[in-house]
């Protein structure tokens, strides 16, 4: 089993920065890849960012490319999440996720991120 806890949502101006952190325990050598996906109000959950453990390689939803950063701390067991040039649309419940290869076996409680206009 993994077990995640996010931190750092808070509430922003458009424009502004907040950075999330994800932090894994239990089994995570197991693990293939971490990510953040989000869910707005009245929207399905979706995909944001991921990254894959021992590479590092990294994949973005078209709407964030350019404005989030995914980054790990390996010693820490912790994934990370720069948001710069945040948007009013931004605005959702940030989850990381973590699991093997193609799935997302474990998910964290969430962390409230606004961006005030």
């Amino acid at each position: 089993q993994v077990q995640l806890v996010e931190s750092g949502g808070g509430l922003v101006q458009a424009g502004g920065s907040l950075s999330l952190s994800c932090a894994a325990s239990g089994r995570t050598l197991t693990l293939f890849h971490m990510g953040w996906f989000r869910q707005a109000p009245g929207k399905e959950r979706e995909f944001v960012a991921v990254i894959t453990w021992s590479v590092g390689s990294t994949y973005y939803a078209d709407s964030v490319k350019g404005r989030f950063t995914i980054s790990t701390d390996k010693a820490k067991n912790t994934v990370y999440l720069q948001m710069n040039s945040l948007k009013p649309e931004d605005t959702a419940v940030y989850y990381c996720a973590a699991g093997h290869a193609g799935t997302y076996s474990y998910w964290g409680q969430g962390t409230q991120v606004t961006v005030s206009s």
